[in-house]
């Protein structure tokens, strides 16, 4: 059997009670739900105006998690220091302007190695496994390689935006990224719009592939097919081999 691991991103469970107010749906219960119903992490994208996952909710999961927790975010001060209050089993690292609606694109890693180098370098000290967010060119594996990173997270949305009319044309570039990642001894995991229709082709292309991390299609299937019934759906996909 593969090892890749499904982590549920929780963000969309927030941004449902925040949009009403109050606790309901309770994204604490969530966490601890969905690693229940077979989740092998949870990741939390917390940005700096809370819209969604709040600084708060982030402290309260933490001490819960039995799997792992991943918080991903672009690393300015006050997510830097949040990250190494709580000590996740990791943190991804997104360029995401402070207004982004949804993370859409990686890091150039070349450019911003000196930057990226410093940041992976402090995470690492404090026992804290490093992935950086990448498009799907190899050079950018390569560049954070050399910025100290553990893992990259390969940025999924044009895979998924193309497999429908072509798949293998959506996943090559994919592979030689996932390819040079792997020469450069770095984890892989992959994220953004994989669902029940693109994800298994993709674990199939790339079965080295060690996490994958999913919140807006699990939560949009679950509003049909429950929660516990979507995460097991999607954990039929990962574990092909």
């Amino acid at each position: 059997m593969n090892m890749t691991r499904l982590s549920i991103n929780i963000n969309k469970i927030a941004t449902i009670r925040n949009a009403r107010g109050g606790k309901m749906p309770d994204v604490t219960a969530a966490a601890v739900n969905c690693e229940r119903f077979g989740a092998e992490g949870i990741t939390v994208h917390p940005r700096p105006d809370e819209r969604h996952i709040r600084y708060a909710d982030v402290r309260e999961i933490r001490p819960l998690i039995t799997t792992e927790f991943n918080i991903e975010g672009n690393p300015i001060d006050s997510f830097v220091d949040l990250v190494l209050e709580v000590k996740p089993h990791q943190v991804t690292l997104v360029p995401d302007a402070v207004d982004a609606i949804t993370s859409n694109s990686g890091w150039n890693t070349l450019k911003n190695r000196d930057f990226l180098t410093e940041v992976c370098k402090e995470f690492k000290n404090n026992g804290i496994r490093t992935s950086i967010f990448i498009d799907a060119m190899p050079e950018m594996a390569e560049g954070a390689a050399l910025c100290g990173a553990d893992r990259v997270e390969l940025y999924t949305e044009p895979y998924a935006d193309m497999f429908p009319t072509d798949p293998q044309a959506a996943i090559a570039p994919f592979i030689k990224t996932a390819e040079a990642a792997r020469e450069a001894g770095l984890g892989l995991n992959a994220g953004h719009d994989l669902n029940l229709d693109n994800l298994e082709f993709f674990i199939r292309s790339i079965p080295w592939t060690d996490e994958v991390s999913i919140g807006h299609a699990v939560i949009s299937d679950a509003l049909y097919m429950g929660l516990e019934q979507t995460i097991k759906a999607y954990l039929s996909k990962v574990k092909i081999f």
